[in-house]
């Protein structure tokens, strides 16, 4: 198990987020630039150790009632994963996103190299887009997930 003061040096590398001080000594980092009201990335993180992480749009995760993983027990590299995927889950939609997406159905999708692709579905067909660039068509949902998912993607997803 890292210490709280390992814990702290790896949350404070991640320069997006933004220290807070509460109550009892436990210390929670907000992402100011969260596309959605949620801030917390972590949550009450103690010298005990313990602490957790907002990870309600991660698939791969169990979250509690409020969409929290407790992180007391990760080590070095499980920690930086969850954050920064968190961060990903948080981030406001781009400009080029926003084009691609138009009024139209999307999922965003990432790897652990934290590219995104979105999956769009428009005029029948589902469509991957990488930034502006058409990187596939599929007829189905479930051929376009297949590929994400063989590709070593995993869908981001919104509540």
């Amino acid at each position: 198990m890292l210490t709280f003061a390992q814990k702290l040096s790896i949350i404070e590398s991640f320069p997006e987020l933004k220290r807070k001080e509460v109550s009892l000594n436990r210390v929670n980092f907000h992402y100011e630039e969260s596309g959605s009201e949620k801030k917390n990335v972590v949550y009450h993180l103690h010298p005990n150790g313990n602490g957790f992480v907002y990870a309600e749009h991660l698939n791969e995760y169990e979250v509690d009632h409020k969409g929290m993983v407790n992180i007391r027990d990760f080590n070095e590299k499980e920690l930086r994963t969850i954050i920064e995927k968190s961060i990903e889950s948080l981030a406001p939609r781009s400009t080029k996103e926003l084009a691609v997406i138009g009024d139209h159905e999307e999922q965003r999708w990432v790897n652990n190299e934290n590219h995104t692709l979105l999956l769009v579905f428009e005029d029948e067909m589902w469509n991957v887009y990488a930034g502006l660039n058409l990187d596939g068509t599929f007829p189905s949902y479930n051929e376009a997930k297949q590929y994400l998912e063989e590709e070593g993607f995993w869908q981001i997803q919104y509540k």
